[in-house]
């Protein structure tokens, strides 16, 4: 019998527990970033301590610094993480909608607002590049990723219409659509659309709202270069 078992041979169940899910099979990488996720959804960005995860996750307050050196390291790779699921999500939605490029324009804008709606805290944290390590390498590929759903799907819907891809134009109107579902999701989360949403749920708003939302504006999107109203001379009376 080993000294340090004591009599029965067996463990306390929290010790078994704790070696098994953090150190044994090694997830104590992934059990931080789930506490950071418990921790950020109770009390939000403001809240979050290293020592608070390292007790949620059941390991000393110095475990953290193996894998993330400090707090900025772990906010940075449970960003990083947002920003794959997004991904996902995307990828998701994109292989149930219709296979008209404009079908998964819209399927990519839904999964995005749908994203932010279910993961508030980490949505957020994502674009608070203030908390985050700028320039880790891991960050900016899976946001690149991410980002580059809504570029390719932009361009396969303005291609179909005989519209460039590319140049100004085409960032512009990338700006235009991130712009439109961020801000819409942003504005949801925050409750200043309480209003508009009345008794409806917030999920039940986001889906069928939001659905609104992007037909509207892929009118913007998808119509001609010069399509919109044109300028006004200067000295003009309105």
């Amino acid at each position: 019998m080993r000294a340090d078992l004591p009599p029965g041979g067996k463990r306390p169940r929290r010790t078994v527990a704790r070696q098994t899910g953090s150190y044994h099979h090694g997830d104590l990488r992934q059990a931080l970033l789930d506490a950071a996720q418990s921790l950020l959804d109770e009390r939000g960005l403001e809240g979050f301590t290293l020592r608070e995860c390292a007790r949620r996750a059941g390991v000393s307050h110095a475990a953290p610094a193996h894998h993330f050196g400090d707090a900025t390291g772990l906010l940075t790779a449970f960003a990083a993480a947002g920003f794959r699921q997004l991904s996902a999500m995307m990828q998701a939605y994109r292989d149930k909608a219709a296979a008209s490029p404009q079908a998964q324009l819209r399927a990519v804008g839904l999964a995005y607002i749908d994203f932010a709606i279910g993961h508030r805290a980490q949505f957020q944290l994502m674009f608070r590049y203030d908390r985050l390590s700028p320039g880790d390498a891991g960050l900016e590929q899976a946001g690149s990723e991410a980002a580059g759903h809504l570029s390719t799907t932009l361009a396969g819907a303005l291609a179909e219409r005989g519209l460039d891809g590319q140049g100004q134009d085409f960032e512009r109107r990338l700006l235009l659509a991130w712009s439109a579902v961020h801000g819409f999701a942003t504005l949801l989360l925050e409750g200043r659309l309480d209003g508009w949403r009345g008794r409806q749920s917030v999920p039940a708003f986001a889906s069928r709202t939001g659905d609104e939302v992007l037909a509207v504006l892929e009118v913007a999107l998808l119509a001609p270069p010069g399509a919109g109203p044109r300028r006004r001379g200067r000295g003009r009376a309105a």
